[in-house]
């Protein structure tokens, strides 16, 4: 009997992330969010999925953050009951030595100073913001090459948005991270990004540099309110 319960909500789409771009996505449903869950294998998928000529179809989730992949999933998803500073440990599972664990840490808290200020407390006391910028260091943590980041903006204020993005563009042009960014946010995200894609009903409609959506009058006028 076939599988029940479960809809196929991607349809033969073909999606490329080079080394030290910035990749936005968005769609006016929830599709959108699927590519990084299939990536990071929350999500069932069929096809290939390659990072350096290796298929991570097969592959535990797993074994795909030690093969560079990281994943911030909608919601933030931290532990509500450990501290900022033990979200941040659990994060380097895959690392081995201490001292670069606790280099890491440092590096974060500069980046993210209130988080620093909050190394102590429960994730669960922190603000959306900050949950989100937890959420973000945790997954830098594992040293990753690729993050993949859902609706970041989402419940956020508009200044806390913009820092979040400023902070995406540093890690990018610092770390040089590969980042896929999966947002509602149009302007913002083409702002720092190199290259999109817009998905409808399951299906990639337009893709482009950023500099080529931003002057497109259709996505103008249909994501950018112009």
């Amino acid at each position: 009997m076939p599988a029940t319960g479960l809809t196929k909500v991607l349809h033969q789409i073909s999606i490329s992330v080079e080394p030290g771009e910035i990749i936005a996505c968005w769609a006016p449903t929830a599709r959108a969010r699927q590519p990084p869950c299939a990536l990071s294998g929350v999500i069932p998928a069929q096809g290939r999925i390659l990072c350096d000529g290796v298929d991570l179809i097969d592959l535990h989730p797993a074994k795909r953050v030690e093969m560079g992949l990281a994943h911030v999933p909608q919601g933030r998803g931290t532990f509500i009951n450990f501290s900022v500073e033990e979200n941040l440990e659990l994060g380097a599972y895959t690392v081995k030595s201490r001292r670069q664990i606790a280099s890491d840490i440092a590096r974060w808290f500069d980046v993210f100073p209130r988080l620093r200020e909050r190394r102590r407390q429960p994730a669960g006391t922190l603000s959306g913001g900050e949950q989100q910028m937890l959420a973000i260091a945790r997954a830098l943590m594992s040293r990753p090459r690729l993050l993949m980041c859902d609706e970041p903006s989402l419940g956020l204020a508009p200044a806390i948005t913009q820092e979040m993005f400023n902070i995406f563009r540093r890690i990018n042009e610092e770390e040089r991270t590969t980042l896929l960014i999966v947002e509602q946010n149009a302007d913002l995200t083409l702002r720092i990004a190199h290259r999109a894609y817009v998905m409808e009903v399951g299906a990639i409609t337009t893709q482009g540099t950023a500099e080529e959506l931003l002057a497109s009058p259709s996505i103008q006028r249909s994501y950018l309110g112009a």
